[in-house]
């Protein structure tokens, strides 16, 4: 039987996935703030090389990708979570959007929509997220909790609550959660008075992705 794999290899295979997990985290940080910023950005911020880099990304529209897949995958697993939770529907749903907000994951996505072409894989894991968080909705909804006249598709004003980012140590997360307090408010019943216009479609969010003008 062989030995399990110790040394060297082992040793270069964590430090690998240290550096992608940099690469990542560094990665969220730069294009969320700025979705041109160019990969040695990235690089720097990361601490590692830009070498070290191309070689798990061979070029920006891969590490697009990555970081839209990573945010679609944390989306879903929120989404999954409240779908299974035992609390009551409106509970679940503040707890889900709280775990989003924190996490920016699913900000980073849709703020990279049209930066890049998306796989057939980006398109099955946006379209499984989009049933989930349509399911999450029509559970609240059904509870009598959240009010008529919204959409799936207009709680994208959960994205402007994400970007919210300020200087020092925690990163304007205060008010960030001061932001989403206040959207969860205004969505919860009862209501002072309906909304004016209509409601936003999920196609509108989807067309995002097809390329920005002149991109």
């Amino acid at each position: 039987m062989p030995e399990p794999e110790t040394g060297p290899l082992s040793g270069r295979r964590a430090q690998a996935a240290r550096n992608d997990t940099r690469i990542l985290d560094a990665a969220r940080e730069v294009f969320l703030a700025d979705p041109d910023a160019p990969v040695s950005a990235v690089a720097t911020r990361a601490g590692v090389g830009i070498s070290a880099l191309y070689r798990r990304h061979p070029s920006k529209q891969d590490l697009l990708r990555a970081l839209a897949a990573d945010g679609l995958a944390r989306y879903i697993a929120d989404l999954e979570e409240a779908l299974a939770a035992e609390a009551p529907p409106w509970d679940a749903y503040v707890a889900c959007l709280h775990r989003v907000v924190e996490g920016g994951g699913q900000a980073l996505a849709q703020r990279l929509a049209g930066t890049f072409v998306p796989t057939p894989e980006l398109s099955r894991l946006a379209e499984r997220a989009t049933r989930l968080a349509d399911t999450l909705l029509d559970r609240v909804r059904e509870s009598g909790d959240l009010r008529d006249d919204v959409s799936g598709a207009d709680i994208v004003l959960l994205e402007t609550v994400m970007l919210v980012d300020l200087p020092g140590a925690d990163r304007g997360a205060a008010l960030r959660y001061r932001y989403l307090t206040l959207l969860l408010q205004a969505l919860h019943n009862p209501v002072e008075g309906p909304l004016p216009g209509v409601p936003a479609r999920q196609e509108d969010l989807v067309a995002r992705w097809r390329g920005r003008p002149g991109g």
